[in-house]
């Protein structure tokens, strides 16, 4: 998994029927001391994020894993779990 800001959101008109009802957001990664690293991107949102949080997401077949069923919502990244606090030691 991977850490990243959400942006804002990402509006569809026409999308694949089975991304009906998800939300796509605008994710910027970050490092682990926040600062942006690479491009932003599009993933699906499987755990209710807003703009401004902190948020771990993951890119491949992994990210079709966190919806119902399992691997049959087209995805290259989603959004899986907001961060609430980083600790390094």
């Amino acid at each position: 998994m991977l850490l990243g800001r959400v942006m804002g959101r990402v509006w569809a008109t026409a999308k694949e029927p089975s991304l009906d009802g998800c939300k796509l957001l605008l994710v910027q990664p970050v490092t682990p001391s926040g600062k942006d690293k690479g491009k932003p991107l599009v993933a699906i949102d499987a755990v209710g994020a807003g703009a401004g949080e902190l948020v771990y997401w993951c890119r491949g077949r992994e990210s079709s894993l966190a919806f119902d069923p399992p691997g049959m919502t087209p995805s290259d990244a989603a959004v899986v779990a907001i961060v609430d606090s980083i600790t390094t030691t």
